[in-house]
């Protein structure tokens, strides 16, 4: 689990420690291992690729030299048409390398995407908090389709680059070994133009990716809440926030193809510096050295150089491709790099809990900055239900996150039965922990999937028993398609009072020994919240219940009553003990049963 310095980082924080990542290169490699054969098929065909390319000027500077001066038109139609034969397995090679390259490239990006998902399903509650969804969206789907990109061109692009210019300096060499030289003597100006400019361009598209996922991010928040803005018709207000994303990643982008124009230009002056280089110094050749030099050679020299400028062209294509595979390698690694959830080495399943919950001195803070909660105590005996009451941001809630460790303590104990939850497994632990919140998340399904998501593989009878006792099983079978109709997104055809009776249901279900009721029906009416306490009744009744709630009304039976402010335990009793102090308690509940009779709500003074 995190530690307290690690609860407000962001992926982006993460990014930046790892600026170096050590061994990249190797658990990039790592993705091709499935996939060895395919890999190597795509590298032999390269391999053919990138040979059969030099047989046409040798071909050629034959041919000057050789077929036409000597009137051998048989043999030359026979290398014609060998030619010809080449060209067709060219096109067949290509199209293998398209084809099962890219088969394989996408087979690494699910992987990768698997291992992704995976690990985003380990990480702490503190990494959500602090890390936008959109942002991860970007990660799972724009970085590694272009991380899948560059593991399918990347190898076959560096082989027949090094191979093509290795194989066509040697043949040079073979026609006139002092021009090669030559050619070969502007290769470091293009290696230092390569060099300065890559720095640049690796921080312009890093600034890209972070712009598509603000963008992503903003998309993703003003969909979710399209209902609110409608609502407020601030229509306009969301339009001209996603503008100021999208203008900027216009400008990132601007910047990165800046960068990127650039590099190219720079790049193919030089390249295109070599026609004039040999048609120069093979000119002064032919004059001064035609023993050794004639026309013939010239010809194929220049053919040939195409060989030397076409890889390196092939290289200046490829480089945006390169920087945005590293990028989105490095942006994949720093989320993979984020330290997830870890059970202790001595940590035990916990079985068959009675529920006896207890709170030893514990001491919890969200950053470094302020504690959250100082040294609080309390113990819960199984099956009791214990009220938690206050102002807000007085650190309830928290309570609440600390049991199932969604966050690490910083100090004190909290133990289960005795055992402290640091010694037990993270899943054990949660299985045997109820929560209704609230907000209620549904997803996008069924009521079925919705409440068996309480019992994986439930039965169907198992399923209509939660939603009796949730009282709701009367409402879904009214419905055309019972329990197979859908819900919506987040459950957005169903009412307040619905999503909560569906929460409880899969609580039912899921039957925990510890049952936790945050604020579950404060945003409920008043008819509707009657209707829920009979539920949550049944669902309490022999479990360990912690209550945390603004309407006092609700908890006036609990077996005790804590009274939280500032993070710490002010009062504690049942209803009746506390209303006898006189203290905050009871200045609480009365100031939520005011007569407003007697106020005038349009100036808001009393007229009383």
């Amino acid at each position: 689990m995190q530690s307290v310095t690690e609860v407000g980082k962001t992926a982006k924080d993460y990014e930046l420690l790892n600026t170096k990542q050590k061994g990249l290169f190797k658990r990039f490699a790592r993705y091709y291992s499935p996939y060895k054969r395919t890999f190597f098929l795509d590298m032999l065909c390269s391999f053919i690729l990138a040979v059969s390319g030099l047989l046409y000027p040798i071909l050629s500077r034959y041919t000057l030299n050789t077929f036409i001066p000597g009137g051998m038109l048989k043999e030359l139609l026979l290398a014609c048409a060998g030619l010809l034969g080449v060209y067709f397995l060219r096109a067949f090679m290509k199209y293998s390398i398209n084809y099962y390259g890219h088969v394989m490239g996408v087979h690494m990006q699910a992987d990768m995407r698997s291992d992704l998902f995976a690990h985003l399903e380990k990480l702490p509650y503190s990494f959500y908090d602090n890390n936008e969804t959109g942002q991860l969206m970007t990660r799972m789907t724009n970085d590694l389709f272009d991380v899948a990109e560059l593991a399918h061109h990347g190898p076959e692009n560096i082989f027949i680059t090094s191979f093509m210019t290795v194989g066509a300096f040697a043949y040079l060499c073979t026609i006139n070994w002092k021009l090669a030289l030559i050619i070969f003597a502007f290769l470091p100006l293009l290696f230092i133009i390569a060099w300065t400019s890559r720095k640049q361009m690796t921080k312009a598209f890093q600034k890209s990716r972070e712009e598509i996922g603000g963008i992503n991010a903003t998309l993703e928040n003003s969909i979710a809440g399209i209902r609110v803005t409608k609502a407020y018709a601030n229509g306009k207000h969301e339009q001209e926030r996603f503008e100021k994303n999208n203008q900027g990643y216009v400008k990132a982008r601007g910047k990165a193809y800046k960068a990127m124009g650039t590099f190219q230009a720079n790049m193919s002056f030089v390249s295109e510096l070599y026609n004039v280089v040999v048609l120069v110094a093979g000119g002064l050749f032919c004059l001064y050295d035609s023993d050794n030099f004639d026309y013939a050679d010239l010809v194929a020299f220049m053919i040939s150089i195409n060989l030397f400028i076409s890889p390196i062209q092939t290289l200046i294509a490829f480089f945006e491709q390169l920087q945005d595979g590293i990028t989105g390698f490095k942006r994949f690694t720093a989320i993979m790099d984020v330290p997830v959830e870890e059970d202790a080495e001595d940590a035990r399943v916990l079985e068959n809990p009675k529920g006896n919950l207890e709170f030893k001195n514990v001491t919890f803070a969200y950053s470094e900055k302020r504690d959250i909660l100082s040294g609080i105590s309390f113990e819960i005996p199984a099956g009791k239900t214990y009220a938690f009451v206050g102002a807000s941001g007085g650190g309830k809630t928290t309570i609440c996150h600390l049991i199932p460790k969604f966050y690490k303590i910083k100090g004190g104990e909290i133990l289960i039965d005795g055992i402290n939850i640091d010694k037990i497994t993270n899943d054990s632990l949660r299985r045997n922990i109820g929560i209704v919140q609230q907000d209620v998340f549904l997803f996008t399904g069924t009521f079925k999937e919705n409440i068996a998501y309480g019992k994986i593989g439930a039965t169907q009878e198992e399923i209509e028993d939660a939603a009796k006792r949730a009282n709701i099983h009367d409402y879904i079978i009214s419905l055309p398609d019972g329990y197979d109709t859908q819900i919506g997104e987040r459950g957005i055809k169903l009412s307040g009072g619905q999503k909560q009776r569906l929460s409880i249901a899969r609580v039912f279900l899921k039957n925990p020994s510890i049952l936790i009721l945050d604020e579950a029906t404060s945003a409920l009416d008043n008819t509707t919240e009657a209707l829920i306490q009979h539920s949550l009744f049944e669902l309490c009744k022999g479990r360990t219940t912690l209550i945390v709630a603004h309407r006092l009304s609700t908890i006036r039976s609990a077996d005790k009553i804590f009274v939280i402010n500032k993070g710490e335990i002010k009062e504690q009793g049942t209803h009746e003990e506390l209303m006898s102090k006189d203290g905050l308690y009871k200045s609480l509940y009365e100031s939520q049963f005011t007569d407003v009779e007697n106020i005038d709500l349009s100036t808001n003074v009393s007229i009383s």
